[in-house]
């Protein structure tokens, strides 16, 4: 998931942006979708900016939570290294992070680039956008082209 839209107050270091009232409606949305049609969130790997921090708790998901610095501004193999640290425990994981790097690793993940979710998330992957990838290996296993992107959702 990519957070929610973020404000741009004069002064705030990126990092600390906050969201916008957009931001927190379509968050709060994104969780109600979540769980509506997903399983149960397991684990939830957040970047440690303000905006997602706030998307996080707008969804009002909760379950266990680790904050990552890295994924901040993380690269799609950075991403997948934290990726592949999950407990396998962890049945469904929620990645809260930012673009480019949610998008790219949606992308080097998913072993169907010419489905319709894929074709969607190459035209864009705006805020509070969720890609939903499957897979059935151990969390350890995961690499580029290992899982099915089965749906892409943008919640209006």
């Amino acid at each position: 998931m990519r957070h929610g839209k973020s404000a741009y107050p004069t002064g705030i270091a990126d990092h600390d942006r906050p969201l916008a009232p957009r931001g927190e409606r379509e968050a709060t949305l994104a969780g109600e979708w979540i769980r509506a049609e997903q399983p149960p969130v397991g684990a939830v790997l957040c970047s440690t900016s303000v905006r997602t921090r706030e998307t996080l708790a707008m969804t009002r998901i909760d379950a266990p939570t680790t904050f990552v610095e890295d994924i901040y501004g993380g690269s799609p193999e950075q991403l997948i290294k934290l990726i592949r640290e999950v407990d396998d425990s962890v049945d469904t994981l929620l990645l809260i992070g930012h673009a480019p790097g949610m998008p790219y690793t949606t992308w080097e993940l998913a072993s169907n680039r010419y489905s319709e979710p894929a074709e969607q998330v190459s035209r864009k992957f705006p805020t509070s956008a969720m890609a939903v990838l499957e897979f059935d290996k151990s969390w350890a296993d995961i690499d580029t082209g290992t899982a099915d992107l089965v749906s892409f959702h943008i919640p209006r």
